[in-house]
């Protein structure tokens, strides 16, 4: 057995910061923080809208919901404006540093700190620079579209899921950009026989005969998702199956339609996707990626204002999923995904948790010669 990187006696410490807004970062986090710990490290995560001052955290992410349930259009404005004016993507990053003492505290002690989040990347981006952090800084990009806000000035390394994401990180000047692997639960992945797909239908109370659509719209059930549902179902080739988050008010308005299948928070989505046909997203985030870790197609559709459409347009880029951009499009792109469904597949990126831990054990496998994924299989190994 090979000997373990974390030496004996010795405990390295991952600190990741995200955010709860939706459940895209917060997701990631989770897996990271379970491959790490795994392979023996100490993690510990934290909310960085809870290091904001006051009731600050709890405002933005109230103001975000709100901007995507009732003025979706006016979320992508501010989002291109901040791409387009650097006087307002300055004020922004100054909001993020009304954290870095609280996030200076959190951090104390670890071998890494680990972004899921923009902002979070921008205020340890400032730490850094005025060197009241003094251990690598990882931003794991959880959208395959990459804004400004995501690439912190003296960030150690920038991990994009996709060359595509890649591409984007470097045009806007981030240094170290490694390609890896999605973050997803090792949950997620195609049905093994077709019995575990019917007895996961039977488990939902979904139809054992049709064709299923799973319609994702986020933990929130942002977006025209009552449009899709209607639009997918017309279609005639697929029945719709739609999850609502911890939107009621959609949950109960879709129910009273009639129209396909609706579900409210799903613990097991492991085992929804293997129960369905192919997936119609709306915001090209973590659902996308465990989607394609399942071996379902997925279509982007109706898709949200902003990152959603920035997403799309990614996703459609690197092949992983086409984009339906008009209600006419539609059918045949669930035809297309019917007849000749395809999966991410394995691209032989990193593992993202092998990255941060070589980082975090100051054996970083860019500079060894040796891949990240075997340096956390040893890790692992050792633990056991």
């Amino acid at each position: 057995m090979t000997p373990s990187l974390i030496h004996p006696g010795t405990r390295r410490h991952v600190t990741i910061v995200s955010a709860s807004v939706g459940a895209g970062h917060d997701g990631a986090a989770s897996e990271l923080a379970r491959r790490l710990g795994e392979a023996g490290f100490t993690v510990d995560r934290h909310d960085f809208l809870d290091l904001l001052p006051a009731s600050l955290g709890r405002l933005l992410r109230q103001t975000y919901a709100l901007q995507l349930r009732a003025a979706p259009e006016s979320w992508e404005r501010l989002f291109t404006a901040l791409d387009r004016r650097r006087k307002l993507a300055a004020a922004v990053r100054a909001l993020s540093g009304l954290a870095a003492r609280r996030l200076a505290r959190t951090a104390a002690g670890a071998d890494v700190v680990v972004s899921t989040y923009p902002l979070a990347s921008q205020a340890l981006g400032r730490l850094r620079r005025r060197g009241a952090l003094r251990v690598p800084v990882v931003t794991y990009l959880t959208d395959m579209s990459v804004h400004p806000l995501w690439i912190a000035e003296r960030a150690d390394a920038h991990l994009a899921l996709h060359p595509t994401a890649a591409a984007q990180a470097r045009r806007l000047g981030a240094a170290d950009v490694r390609v890896c692997a999605p973050a997803v639960r090792p949950g997620f992945r195609p049905a093994s026989s077709v019995l575990e797909r019917r007895l996961a239908r039977l488990h939902f109370g979904l139809p054992d005969d049709d064709r299923l659509a799973l319609v994702v719209a986020g933990a929130w059930g942002s977006g025209d998702v009552a449009a899709t549902v209607r639009d997918v179902a017309a279609s005639r080739l697929v029945t719709p199956v739609v999850v609502c988050g911890r939107n009621t008010a959609l949950r109960e308005a879709l129910a009273r339609s009639g129209v396909g299948v609706t579900l409210g928070w799903v613990e097991d989505m492991p085992a929804l996707m293997r129960a369905c046909d192919l997936v119609v997203q709306n915001a090209g985030g973590l659902s996308s990626l465990e989607a394609l870790a399942s071996g379902l197609p997925v279509i982007s559709y109706r898709c949200l204002p902003g990152h959603g459409r920035t997403n799309a347009a990614a996703l459609e880029e690197s092949g992983w999923a086409p984009w339906a951009r008009r209600p006419d499009e539609l059918p045949e792109a669930l035809f297309a995904a019917l007849t000749a469904p395809r999966a991410m597949g394995s691209t032989g990126a990193a593992d993202p948790a092998a990255i941060i831990a070589a980082l975090a054990t100051g054996r970083d496998a860019a500079a060894t010669g040796r891949t990240a994924s075997m340096e956390l299989s040893e890790m692992v190994e050792a633990s056991r």
